[in-house]
């Protein structure tokens, strides 16, 4: 029997016994999901109870919604590996790390054009990016106004509704009042005529997104950056740009290095990307760059006196394992320019080759094409009835693939999507099979569902 008591004259021989059929041990009764168990399990056992449970989890490689990495180079896990133990924060007992560290700002700031020797720091994600530089803008801000005997009770961040919620966040933890530029049906980017219409004296700054969440287009940050120009000329309010470059950041110099969208724009004064989308690392490492020193206010650095050294530090978080930022050298090593340049090459062309497959299907339309960065939009076009985009989501999860659905911002509500975003280890025979698979007339061709029929009968609010 499974419950039978094995005598062994050790309890590593009873661990050997209970081994040998693969439900034996731990398997027969329920282990406790809320509370500690009573007793330690075999390293197998629990091995196994996580990973079978893990299972029921979508393929990530499958998964075409999210834009983090899920593939990288055996050489580049090991390493991680080999670095999950160093704390990252404790640059004086790990100084090699920390010099990794200092050389990927220096990389990233150089590749963005930064006039002066690196000036940021790393971080788990472009969220807490977000965080920091938000937190500088209302910095410089302040200080500018206090400096003219002015109030500073009412900052102000301009943004458009297409932003990632992070930014509502900032807003909102640190009392900044956001004014956000609505979307509507056919643009879904900010101009330079609702970003100057919305700016005052209080404004801390302008979001500009390069590659937006939603389409993956590029905002048009050059020609808001000219309108600032102006204006600041005329009305002496200095309000600087923000860059989210969280998607195009590392696709933009290899794809488009003649657009000008970073450091080469004087009002542009901070810029967040994160590693661990198209910097091609596992999550999560995110990079924040300021322009030169002067655009991160001094106050906002902490010096620590942590284990052993002086630490000067600008983070939210303190204790986190320094792999990920290894992983994103190992990147930068082994790739270089030319490297980062082939591999998003390889992805816009994969990623425009499908949107154009997509957009030869009868009832789908591009919202995007995956030119700027290789991510795009489409929807069904207005004529088509009796199935919906969530629907085509649905079907496409029986095949195993994860092509997300959504509504658009505010004021493009009505407008509904499905979003691919194409990514290192999604080649270009998966793109094949994913195009086939959306080709399938019961998919894609359907004609007006019977009311039996649970897949297409469902009716969403989009």
């Amino acid at each position: 029997m499974l419950t039978k008591k094995i005598e062994a004259a050790n309890p590593s021989e009873a661990d050997a016994v209970l081994a040998v059929a693969y439900a034996r041990r731990g398997m027969s009764k329920a282990v406790p999901k809320y509370r500690l168990p009573e007793h330690e399990l075999a390293p197998d056992t629990a091995y196994n109870i996580i990973h079978d449970e893990l299972m029921l989890d979508g393929n990530a490689r499958l998964n075409m919604a999210t834009f983090v990495t899920t593939w990288m180079e055996p050489q580049a896990e090991r390493l991680m590996a080999e670095t999950f133990d160093k704390n990252m924060i404790d640059k004086d007992e790990y100084p090699q790390t920390a010099a990794i560290e200092e050389r990927c700002i220096n990389i990233v700031s150089n590749l963005f054009n930064a006039p002066d020797q690196g000036v940021g720091a790393s971080a788990i994600g472009s969220s807490e990016a977000v965080m920091l530089a938000g937190m500088a803008l209302k910095w410089r801000w302040r200080d500018r106004r206090r400096a003219q005997g002015k109030p500073t009770d009412r900052p102000n961040l301009i943004l458009g509704a297409n932003v990632q919620v992070v930014w509502e966040k900032f807003c909102r933890y640190w009392e900044v009042e956001p004014k956000y530029i609505p979307m509507e049906k056919g643009r879904y980017v900010i101009t330079p005529e609702e970003v100057l219409a919305l700016t005052d004296e209080n404004t801390i700054g302008v979001v500009a997104i390069l590659g937006t969440t939603f389409t993956g287009e590029f905002e048009p940050i050059e020609a808001i950056h000219a309108a600032l120009v102006k204006q600041n000329a005329k009305t002496r309010f200095e309000i600087p740009m923000h860059i989210d470059a969280a998607s195009g950041g590392f696709v933009a110099p290899f794809l488009h290095p003649d657009l000008k969208w970073d450091f080469r724009l004087p009002l542009v004064k901070s810029i967040n990307v994160s590693g661990h989308k198209y910097g091609l690392v596992y999550p999560g490492v995110g990079w924040v760059l300021w322009r030169s020193h002067e655009d991160l206010p001094a106050d906002l650095v902490f010096h620590v006196n942590y284990l052993g050294g002086d630490m000067p530090t600008f983070t939210l978080n303190f204790s986190r394992p320094g792999n990920q930022v290894i992983g994103q050298y190992y990147n930068f090593l082994r790739l270089g320019r030319a490297g980062y340049t082939q591999i998003m090459e390889a992805l816009r062309d994969t990623a425009t080759g499908l949107a154009k497959g997509i957009a030869e299907i009868g009832p789908f339309e591009l919202l995007s094409d995956g030119s700027s960065i290789p991510v795009f939009a489409f929807k069904l076009k207005d004529e088509v009835r009796g199935f919906s985009v969530f629907d085509v989501s649905d079907k496409l999860r029986e095949y195993g693939w994860q092509v997300p659905a959504y509504t658009m911002p505010e004021h493009a509500e009505d407008v509904a999507v499905l979003r691919i975003v194409v990514r290192e280890g999604f080649s270009s025979d998966m793109a094949g099979m994913l195009l086939d698979n959306i080709r399938n007339p019961s998919l894609s061709f359907r004609p007006p569902a019977a009311p039996e029929n649970p897949v297409f009968r469902r009716e969403r609010s989009v």
